[in-house]
């Protein structure tokens, strides 16, 4: 399974999140990081700029947890994956 992320990471005013692609054969979807998961990343207030820098910073990370989301079908009720803090505590298989 081929997982394609775009360059399309954004701030989300109306949703308060960052926002990035995720396209794996005819799925394409939107992975949503809300401004409460960068409360635990950020030593200050999570500010958008803070959070699309934090979101450049740890990209790989945020992508891999997209990643199994998506193959364990964790999806929100519009199709779309939402990572939260409790993802970010997980630890992959590959990391042990």
């Amino acid at each position: 399974m081929f997982f394609t992320f775009p360059e399309d990471a954004h701030w989300n005013a109306e949703r308060q999140a960052v926002e990035f692609g995720i396209i794996i054969g005819e799925y394409e979807g939107v992975v949503r990081l809300p401004r409460r998961v960068f409360k635990r990343l950020l030593p200050e207030p999570p500010t958008p700029g803070r959070c699309l820098e934090a979101y450049h910073l740890q990209r790989t990370r945020f992508e891999r947890i997209a990643e199994r989301k998506l193959r364990r079908r964790q999806l929100t009720e519009d199709g779309n994956i939402e990572i939260t803090g409790r993802d970010l505590r997980e630890r992959s298989p590959a990391a042990f």
